[in-house]
């Protein structure tokens, strides 16, 4: 049996069959622009598959070296790549530049970091392994545009044709001189291996005298920058001194271009990664720096406890409390990753786990409420009973004892919003209710909140929860 087979052997075993079958016959039979920077999501619609499988089932692959994976800094104007890492521990807070337009971007995981999927070369060798040798339209679309940007052949000629007036390839050390006609519109020279770009401002009176610019490309000092010109002919001499390929193309910044590139489609994001529960299983280590703080806008955050576990023990013996306590966590946790959610860690009897959006949450915790009734039927007790609080907010991504965790207020007013519940009732805050899927989701349930006001511990002022009943 060759790596590969072993390799897939394994695979079948440890994700879902029917995604190990469908990534299997991705990599057989796909082209090789399929292959390369794989949007998740996008694969799950095309085959139907459900998209938490289908991320469990390529993170699994990639573990096992069948893929490369990526995080990608996005420009969230263009959708270009602004740099590319093997890790999230490579990500910086800041300091992403768009060339192509001319704004710099702090890498939010919440939106601008996409993970993508490419096959190994030790699997199979494709096109873009090799990305100087890609034709230039093909290196725009499979290694500078993220995979969120819709693009397919016919809508891509066509818009090419609108917005290109010349692009050509430029090898290492040589020089080319393009002979233009510029229009009276704004104008972007831009290079998208060096990440250059050059703006000039078209106007006043069409000219018949030819106008001069020179641009040259190295490795110290990208071309950057305005120059104002009048409609006419344009002799642009390009120099390229870097050690490699590059492109460069002239754009129109008008309407065309835009429509390119405003058509967009999900993408799986760094934010939903980390709160995936088969991501923080078998990539624990390997997440981020010690000293490393990423900023997360909003995040929801669910907090259990069992109630009144010490009087339990002393009640039923600690050999059977312990098997109830094991079945709770069992059942708790099964309930957090069918919800698209992630356990962060347990502590005691408490469970803290972390959702992409409040109604994940949510209909967890109805689920948690349920299952715990479940268990108390099956012993003829109500020795189960669960406090849950839900909150939703900013908050930092952290390594804390060698495990990705999280840190700011949103994560201290979740933990004390838990300790309001009495019984089997669920607090959340504002914000959480505030959403209108939870709100869809509480009208579906024929359920009202009790709106009232709360002092928590640690917390200045009294905030507004809302129990559900």
């Amino acid at each position: 049996m060759s790596d590969v087979q072993a390799q897939f052997s394994v695979l079948r075993q440890t994700a879902d069959p029917a995604v190990a079958e469908a990534i299997a016959a991705l990599i057989e039979t796909g082209e090789d622009h399929q292959l390369n920077r794989i949007n998740v999501l996008d694969f799950s619609k095309r085959t139907g598959l459900d998209e938490e499988r289908v991320i469990s089932g390529f993170l699994h692959a990639s573990r096992l070296g069948l893929f490369e994976l990526t995080w990608n800094v996005l420009c969230p104007g263009c959708g270009g790549v602004l740099d590319a890492h093997s890790t999230l521990k490579s990500l910086r807070h800041d300091d992403y530049n768009c060339a192509l337009c001319a704004a710099g971007y702090e890498a939010s995981v919440d939106e601008q970091v996409e993970v993508a999927f490419t096959v190994s070369p030790r699997v199979r060798r494709i096109a873009a392994h090799d990305p100087n040798t890609l034709p230039i339209w093909d290196y725009f679309k499979q290694v500078f545009w993220s995979s969120g940007i819709e693009l397919n052949k016919e809508s891509f000629e066509s818009l090419t044709e609108e917005v290109v007036i010349d692009a050509l390839e430029l090898p290492a050390g040589e020089k080319a001189v393009l002979s233009l006609q510029l229009p009276a519109q704004f104008i972007i020279v831009f290079e998208p291996v060096t990440h250059s770009a050059q703006f000039i401002d078209v106007q006043g009176e069409p000219t018949k005298e030819r106008q001069q610019l020179s641009l040259m490309y190295n490795n110290v000092h990208a071309p950057t920058g305005t120059t104002t010109m009048r409609p006419g002919p344009l002799r642009l001499s390009l120099d390229n001194q870097t050690g490699a390929r590059v492109l460069p193309s002239v754009f129109i910044a008008a309407d065309g271009l835009h429509h390119l590139l405003g058509k967009r489609k999900p993408f799986l994001t760094a934010k939903r990664m980390l709160t995936n529960q088969t991501f923080r299983d078998v990539y624990k280590a390997d997440n981020l720096n010690i000293d490393q703080r990423l900023k997360i806008t909003s995040l929801t955050f669910l907090f259990t406890d069992l109630k009144g576990s010490t009087a339990l023990y002393e009640r039923v013996g600690d050999l059977s409390a312990f098997d109830l306590v094991r079945a709770h966590f069992r059942a708790l946790l099964e309930i957090i990753s069918s919800e698209k959610g992630a356990v962060v860690k347990t502590i005691g009897d408490a469970v803290m786990a972390t959702f992409m959006r409040p109604e994940h949450a949510l209909a967890a915790s109805f689920r948690m409420r349920s299952a715990m009734a479940a268990l108390n039927a099956q012993r003829g007790t109500e020795d189960l009973i669960v406090k849950i609080g839900i909150h939703e907010g900013p908050c930092l991504a952290v390594m804390l004892n060698e495990r990705q965790d999280y840190f700011g207020q949103t994560v201290n007013i979740a933990a004390r919003v838990q300790s309001l519940s009495t019984s089997q009732e669920i607090h959340i805050t504002g914000p959480v209710i505030d959403s209108p899927a939870v709100a869809a989701l509480l009208e579906k349930e024929a359920i009202r909140p009790i709106q009232k006001q709360a002092a928590l511990r640690g917390i200045a002022d009294k905030i507004v929860v809302y129990e559900i009943p």
